[in-house]
């Protein structure tokens, strides 16, 4: 007797089922698929109970005739690909022809459907996948389908769903991706007959973040409008530089309007934002990539979360640069954010020494941006508030100006965007914030921070223009590699070379390294390019190659950057500010640490009780 045996179609569905309905969250996404496939401007989806008891999808999309609805519940039947050619370029959401059979086949199911302009439409039941009734219908224009006791007879299954509660944070969180993803359909979710929200048709994706998530939300992103590379679309919104999650649950990428996850998507945007970001925090992004969707391989997941990019390289160049370009170019907007000083007669201003008890001295006045470089270099020590409980005590007689070393800050043109000139200087708190005022009120400046960006920076453009200045090692060392790693190393060694690394062939298999960078003396040089070069392996774009060894770099300025409780006199935080203003990212300092934090008069007012 045969031990393989052929399994009934009954069974076979239910099997089927099972890749593509993991949870209640599933069938609403492939319902919503369909619906959005058919043109929907309209959506309402409602489920009870976490789904399990019942769900229900009406939308006004194209609807269908009494043919084409009895064969959609066939496995395998689809109107969206023709020949297996059609699974090279696909366009639509939907495109298997599983997911309605599917679903059909483990609850007890209800389709009714209809076209625009049609007399009547066609209401079919379904029970465990077998018709019971086909018959004619009075429904609006478009589509229903109802789905109840999902699961019911598959009670194995079932019992694996969550509880209601989770199973409807899924549907939402479900319902939330496809509103982000189709800004322009109109969407509404009941559950439990409560309805959770309703969306307009939203006029852009701005629109319909804030009526999802709020104003504070948007207030945090930026508008990527639209970069285009190879082929590559990218717009979106990203959110500000120090602007994170601890996790990637609002990391959402797009592709061709259908939220997916990709590796190469994921290191696209760590190297866009890079020193923008903390280590273990990732970005809030709302990204839409649209490619020729030959480019991308849809067919990988039963679910479709997953594809394939045909040049997974090209797409994380893209996403890449698009952020990158864009946290630059919001540099302007976050300078303007920083108005300048107020006049003299502001509210806020702090009275002269006249108006003072004798020996405290006068704040920094308000020196024009055209006067900044004949500062005074008699001026007394700034006032500042007690150090904090730990810190140094502050000398009781403050040393001379002329005894107090220059800082080594890097001196920059000044940038083109309309950058503040002009703040008055307060003070220094606890010798570690530089207090400034302005327009909008307090300004704080983490003077470490600031000046690990501006060294970080400076770096940086020594690596990428002319290359890093190498110090010679006393006794170089040897490198040896498997043959694979040895010729991959040998056609990187220019790139080396570039970031101060005198690296040559020493012999089969065997590398000579004989100089390192400052940043990188003091370790074993063997280990130390090792790891750099397992780094530059998994880095593959120009942006990267260029990028490489900058967590080095930050190690290695946050060393050199003025400290904590040092003494920054007049000249030197002037020169400070102006130098950080200058960066490319003044935002936050390689570590992803903010350096300047806006503290606005109505939130002063509020914390004295002036206003509500």
């Amino acid at each position: 007797m045969s031990r393989i045996q052929l399994l009934p179609e009954e069974v076979a569905s239910q099997v089927a089922a099972g890749e593509v309905v993991e949870r209640p969250a599933s069938v609403i996404k492939e319902l919503v698929e369909n619906s959005l496939d058919a043109g929907a401007a309209r959506i309402e989806i409602a489920a009870r109970r976490g789904g399990a008891s019942m769900i229900r999808v009406v939308d006004d999309g194209s609807g269908m005739d009494r043919d084409d609805a009895l064969l959609c519940l066939e496995r395998h039947a689809t109107s969206k690909i023709r020949t297996g050619l059609d699974l090279a370029s696909v366009s639509t959401l939907g495109f298997r022809g599983e997911a309605l059979p599917s679903i059909a086949s483990v609850s007890r199911f209800r389709l009714a459907t209809r076209e625009h302009g049609a007399v009547g439409g066609t209401e079919i039941v379904v029970n465990g996948g077998r018709i019971e009734a086909v018959r004619d219908s009075g429904e609006a224009p478009g589509t229903q389908i109802e789905v109840r006791s999902l699961f019911y007879n598959l009670p194995a299954r079932r019992k694996f769903l969550r509880s209601e509660a989770t199973e409807a944070s899924h549907i939402e969180h479900q319902v939330h991706l496809q509103a982000i993803g189709h800004p322009g359909v109109g969407f509404a979710l009941l559950l439990d007959d409560r309805l959770a929200f309703q969306l307009a048709p939203a006029a852009s994706l701005a629109e319909r973040v804030r009526d999802l998530l709020g104003d504070k939300l948007v207030g945090d992103l930026i508008e990527l409008p639209g970069f285009d590379t190879g082929g590559v679309h990218v717009r979106g919104l990203i959110g500000k530089p120090g602007v994170s999650r601890s996790t990637r649950q609002q990391q959402i990428v797009f592709v061709n309007g259908r939220a997916v996850e990709n590796p190469a998507l994921n290191h696209g945007l760590r190297e866009g934002y890079h020193t923008a970001l903390m280590k273990g925090q990732f970005p809030i992004t709302y990204l839409f990539l649209d490619i020729d969707p030959g480019q991308v391989d849809v067919n990988v997941h039963p679910a479709k979360r997953e594809v394939r990019f045909r040049n997974p390289a090209a797409i994380r160049e893209a996403v890449a640069q698009a952020v990158r370009i864009t946290l630059e170019s919001g540099r302007a907007a976050w300078a303007r954010s920083f108005l300048p000083a107020p006049a003299p007669a502001s509210p806020f201003a702090v009275p002269t020494e006249s108006a003072q008890s004798p020996g405290i001295p006068e704040p920094l006045p308000l020196i024009p941006p055209a006067q900044q470089h004949v500062l005074r270099n008699d001026w007394a020590e700034f006032p500042r508030t007690s150090p904090a409980p730990g810190s140094p005590a502050p000398p009781e007689t403050p040393p001379s100006p002329a005894s107090v070393e220059s800082l080594p800050l890097p001196g920059r043109p000044a940038p083109a965007v309309d950058a503040p000139t002009g703040f008055r200087i307060i003070g220094v708190l606890g010798r570690l914030y530089i207090l400034l005022e302005n327009a909008q009120g307090l300004v704080l400046v983490d003077q470490h921070a600031a000046h690990e960006r501006i060294l970080f920076e400076q770096m940086r453009r020594q690596m990428e223009t002319g290359g890093v200045p190498g110090q010679r090692l006393l006794m170089p060392a040897t490198l040896q590699l498997p043959p694979r790693d040895f010729d991959w190393v040998r056609s990187r060694i220019p790139d080396l070379h570039k970031m101060g690394i005198g690296i040559e062939e020493f012999g089969p298999g065997t590398l000579k390294i004989d100089t390192l960078p400052e940043y990188l003396i003091g370790g074993d040089p063997g280990q130390l390019v090792r790891d750099l070069i397992e780094e530059l392996r998994g880095m593959d774009s120009a942006t990267s190659r260029l990028r490489l060894g900058e967590d080095l770099i930050a190690t290695t300025v946050c060393r050199h950057a003025v400290k904590a409780h040092d003494l920054l006199r007049g000249p030197e935080l002037v020169r400070l500010i102006e130098d950080l203003l200058a960066c490319d990212l003044p935002y936050c300092c390689p570590h992803g640490r903010p350096t300047m934090i806006q503290i606005s008069h109505g939130e002063l007012e509020r914390k004295f009780g002036r206003v509500v």
